[in-house]
């Protein structure tokens, strides 16, 4: 298995995000709720209309699932980001069930495959710039990781999120390398 990077670049997944929008509202929200949420492709692909909606179509507050690696509970909020993509997705779905595939093949015989969510994720990223061969749907998670460590999120936080054994798993799942964390006591100065 080759290694994947986190996208670090903000323009870059704005410019996947158009990409996808612009081919499928499926393929889109699967992305835009895979960076916002952190979660493994393979309970991304598993969750159901039901799990962001309910009966009445509402959109709910919070996802509920058991992770299918871990066989942990997660319970999280849904972000206005990713709400906004999710209704704008479901919107255009007729005839759904909650019991239906959120992300549905397009033979409507289950959701669609860890491969074909490969294939989407590694066409968008030609289509923005990015290096193909460090994009993977594990990229996603990684992403999300970056990103709220970036933001300031202390790292012991997104371990918990990310149900990693220790911070320096985390750090080095995310992309932070010890040259990374040396700037900070090279470039400080105070």
């Amino acid at each position: 298995m080759e290694l994947v990077e986190p996208i670090r670049d903000i323009r870059k997944i704005e410019k996947m995000k158009k990409y996808l929008k612009g081919k499928s509202l499926r393929d889109y929200c699967l992305f835009v709720l895979g960076i916002n949420s952190g979660l493994r492709v393979s309970d991304l692909l598993n969750l159901k209309v039901g799990d962001v909606e309910d009966e009445s179509g509402k959109l709910k507050d919070r996802i509920r699932l058991t992770e299918q690696k871990t066989g942990k509970h997660k319970d999280f909020p849904i972000s206005d980001t990713a709400a906004k993509a999710l209704r704008e997705y479901l919107d255009g779905v007729n005839d759904r069930t909650t019991a239906d595939f959120l992300f549905p093949s397009r033979r409507k015989t289950g959701a669609i495959s860890r491969i074909q969510a490969w294939r989407i994720l590694n066409d968008a990223a030609e289509h923005s710039g990015l290096a193909k061969d460090a994009i993977g749907t594990h990229t996603m998670r990684k992403t999300f990781g970056y990103h709220a460590y970036k933001k300031g999120m202390d790292i012991t936080i997104i371990q918990k999120l990310l149900n990693h054994s220790s911070p320096s798993v985390t750090l080095s799942y995310i992309g932070i390398t010890k040259d990374d964390l040396d700037n900070v006591y090279l470039n400080l100065n105070l």
